[in-house]
Formats: C-alpha cells, sequence, structure tokens
C-alpha cells in the first residue's frame, strides 16, 4: 500500500499573506488543525491551529493583523505519493510531526497523508504497529 491510497486529496490550503484570524476560521470551518501555506504553487511551510495559539497568540501577535507568514511553521516535511507507508511514517517519527504533505514526482502538493490515516488501517495493514518495536509507546503518544 503507498502513501497516495490513504492521503487526503481535497486539502485546505492557505497563503502567507492570510489574517491568522482567517487561518483559524478555516481551520475551524473545515475540522482541520493544519493548512499549508501555498506560494507559487507550491508549499513553503504549514500553519497550524498551535503556532496560532501557542506562537502567535503567546508572543502577542494580534490575529486580525497578523498574517500567516508571521506564525508558520517553514519547515515542510513532506513525502511522495508513491512512497511506501512505512516510509512515510518512519518520516513522521522522525520529525515528531503527525502529518505530511503529500507531492508527486513533479513536486506539486497532491495532498496530506495524517497519523491518524494510518491508524485508521485495517490491523493487518497498519504500518505504526511495526514501528512499535523501534519506538517507545511513550514517543507514540506524544505524536499522536
Amino acid at each position: 500500500m503507498r502513501v497516495g491510497d490513504v492521503m487526503t486529496q481535497a486539502v485546505e490550503t492557505t497563503t502567507p499573506s492570510t489574517t491568522l484570524q482567517a487561518a483559524a476560521l478555516k481551520m475551524r470551518e473545515t475540522a482541520v488543525g493544519m493548512l499549508p501555506v501555498i506560494e507559487g504553487g507550491r508549499p513553503i511551510g504549514v500553519v497550524t491551529d498551535r503556532d496560532i495559539t501557542v506562537r502567535a497568540t503567546a508572543n502577542g501577535m494580534d490575529p486580525q493583523l497578523s498574517t500567516v507568514a508571521e506564525a508558520m511553521t517553514r519547515s515542510v516535511h513532506s513525502c511522495r505519493d508513491d512512497d511506501s507507508l512505512e516510509d512515510a511514517a518512519r518520516k513522521m517519527q522522525m520529525a515528531t510531526i503527525r502529518r505530511l504533505i503529500v507531492l508527486n514526482e513533479a513536486g506539486v502538493m497532491v495532498g496530506v497523508v495524517a497519523l491518524d490515516d494510518l491508524l485508521a488501517l485495517p490491523k493487518e495493514e497498519q504500518v505504526v504497529a511495526d514501528l512499535e518495536d523501534s519506538i517507545s509507546a511513550a514517543e507514540i503518544r506524544r505524536i499522536a
């Protein structure tokens, strides 16, 4: 099974110039905790609900005036749609993150794969179970 088989294809995105308030509203309306930040058709980072609450609000940023560019996480953790689920799970583990941007062979974003997508697989296909030998249960809970 490949990442492209389990990823979410219809992904809400945002831009660097979007206000934090507008990004938070989009997250609430679409029930997501992360928005890829797109510029020039390519992902340049992500903004999470945690970026908005912990990084921006705790630093006194005004969500009506501050932009996504000011609070977003600039590193883009990604995988390819033809990567194995095991590879995607390992990338999440190594970066201690819950989601990866999925790119096609041309580098264009085609979806997002989340740890929850991997956990929702039938038990015989769960790659997370295979990783339990190499990481502790506490670490799995921390990234879950």
